[in-house]
């Protein structure tokens, strides 16, 4: 089989798992991203062995999650995150220091050095803001106040994430670490999430006729849709995921007279595209590495960790909002994702990690990504008691 054949049964096998894995999800009452995951597992190196990660399949995934957050963008207006600006930044501060605090002294007790504890530490910060974003969208709930909050969050935690990691990085090579290098870091990654957000906003709102000047009709689409893969390149240049680009220009576009019209357009290409990342996240699972009971054990340790050190983060920050509503964004903080197999992968290939610390890792984002949904779900389907 050549290659380019290979490539298309690929896809063939990881659009089709995806959808039978997010019908058996829904059928048992859990939200569809649950079952494209555990379909990634199944037909990954780990299971059946069908589909193995590539480059290609990697590329589809990141282009699936930007289009996912672009639309989640599309359903967010920056007049309503400003709203909830305090409560996000609490949430988003909290759920980095905690986590950080306490996988931290997780991987000192476990035998790592200061240095590399605090690398290990820095898979514990990220929040995925993909897995509750779709979570989110499919509830139909972007528009209550702690869906809101959460993505305010997820973006701080970005930011905070990416300082972390900077720092833990020098600190394990022994670079030296200069404050104002940081601070000039953290400068222009803020100076860009403020300055698309209030700047572009307002601009589109004077300029949303020229989206229609074009004679293409579907102008307006593919016009945000540049856009959207644009600020998701600026994004990385400042050292920033590509997703919070994706969801600034969504977040542009949605104050444009075209904003249902663009919503309706975009859910085709979601329905294409959204599914690789999720099956791709769940084939990155290294079960041999877990196949025995000291490993389970360091696992859920390692889970339990992650979950109550997010939740706690999540929960302080957003007490504001009453208690179950600090409860919903808690356990909407809880997920790493595609975060965590990020800063493993980083971890591993450094020299940092063992495949199984790797393992550990990639596991526990993956749970942390498989468990929040449901929970999530329940929290925000149930009658608020009266």
């Amino acid at each position: 089989m050549d290659h380019g054949s290979a490539i298309l049964l690929s896809l063939f096998i990881v659009f089709v798992a995806a959808q039978i894995g997010a019908e058996v999800a829904q059928r048992l009452k859990l939200p569809g991203v649950v079952g494209e995951i555990a379909a990634g597992c199944v037909i990954g190196p780990s299971v059946l062995g069908w589909v193995q990660p590539s480059e290609a399949l990697d590329v589809l995934a990141e282009i699936g999650v930007v289009l996912l957050l672009f639309s989640v963008g599309l359903e967010t207006r920056l007049d309503e995150m400003k709203r909830v600006g305090r409560s996000a930044f609490a949430v988003g501060v909290l759920g980095v220091i905690v986590p950080f605090i306490l996988g931290s002294l997780w991987a000192h007790g476990s035998g790592f050095d200061w240095a590399k504890s605090l690398f290990v530490a820095a898979a514990f910060v990220a929040t995925s803001a993909g897995i509750t974003a779709r979570v989110l969208q499919e509830l139909g709930v972007l528009q209550r106040e702690e869906s809101r909050v959460i993505l305010g969050a997820a973006v701080i935690d970005d930011i905070l994430a990416m300082l972390l990691l900077g720092i833990v990085t020098a600190l394990q090579s022994g670079t030296e670490i200069r404050l104002s290098h940081l601070l000039i870091v953290l400068a222009e990654a803020v100076g860009f999430v403020v300055v698309i957000g209030l700047v572009g906003t307002r601009v589109m709102r004077r300029a949303s006729n020229l989206l229609d000047a074009p004679i293409n009709p579907l102008s307006p689409l593919t016009i945000v849709l540049a856009l959207c893969l644009g600020l998701a390149f600026a994004a990385t240049e400042f050292g920033l995921a590509a997703i919070i680009g994706a969801f600034l220009a969504g977040m542009i576009a949605s104050e444009t007279r075209q904003r249902d019209t663009l919503e309706h357009q975009t859910r085709p290409l979601l329905a294409l595209m959204t599914p690789f990342f999720f099956v791709m996240t769940g084939t990155k699972v290294e079960l041999a590495q877990l196949a025995n009971l000291e490993a389970l054990i360091a696992l859920a340790v390692v889970t339990a960790i992650a979950i109550v050190s997010k939740l706690i983060g999540g929960w302080l920050g957003a007490l504001g909002l009453g208690m179950r509503g600090a409860l919903i964004v808690g356990v909407g903080m809880v997920p790493r994702g595609e975060v965590g197999v990020v800063i493993a992968s980083l971890g591993l290939a450094g020299g940092v990690f063992s495949p199984r610390t790797y393992a550990l890792i990639v596991a526990m984002s993956l749970l942390t990504s498989i468990v929040t949904p449901p929970v999530l779900a329940w929290l925000l389907r149930k009658p608020a008691i009266k």
